[in-house]
């Protein structure tokens, strides 16, 4: 009989990997001015795993998903594109899985992905401020401009459509995790 550590660490280890191969699967710019700005999906499992399992499981997902993005998926955008997607990613999971942990219901999963979605967007501002002009090289000027009409909408499109996928697919995604964590898949 496994132990419960096992079983933990073996779903988590099966959301990272579902993460990466969405990462993979479904990837494209949404803006022309900014082609390297991707959508993608590697959000959703890991937004899956914070309702599940709380928010520091979330944000465990997030930092072993950045890292390996970094490493096998987005090499170009190196250590800096890494850093941005656990403190962006990171911060909508904390908030969204805090916010679902005390308000377990329909209505609390809603407002706790949007407010996670609002998070997500509001750091990246700060961010991409201070380490696309200092580690990136992009002037402050030209990022400045690109703020309000593309990467506040990017964060906000990308948060709301991971978020509605998430909550499509939570409830079927909890039930599998919660049959393999009783042994009856």
């Amino acid at each position: 009989m496994q132990s419960e550590k096992t079983k933990w660490l073996a779903r988590m280890a099966a959301l990272c990997a579902i993460s990466l191969v969405l990462m993979y699967l479904v990837r494209f710019p949404l803006f022309p001015a900014a082609p390297y700005l991707e959508y993608d999906m590697a959000d959703v499992p890991i937004l899956i795993g914070a309702f599940i399992y709380g928010p520091g499981a979330g944000l465990l997902l997030t930092a072993i998903v950045s890292l390996l993005q970094w490493l096998l998926v987005s090499p170009q955008s190196g250590w800096v594109g890494a850093l941005m997607h656990l403190c962006a990613t990171g911060g909508f999971v904390l908030v969204a899985g805090f916010l679902y942990k005390a308000r377990h219901t329909r209505p609390g999963a809603i407002v706790s992905l949007l407010l996670g979605t609002l998070t997500m967007a509001a750091l990246m501002v700060p961010l991409n401020l201070w380490l696309t002009v200092r580690y990136n090289g992009a002037p402050a000027q030209v990022v400045q401009a690109m703020i309000g009409p593309v990467i506040l909408p990017f964060n906000l499109i990308k948060g709301c459509i991971n978020s509605l996928v998430t909550f499509i697919v939570y409830k079927r995604a909890g039930k599998a995790l919660r049959l393999y964590q009783d042994g009856e898949a």
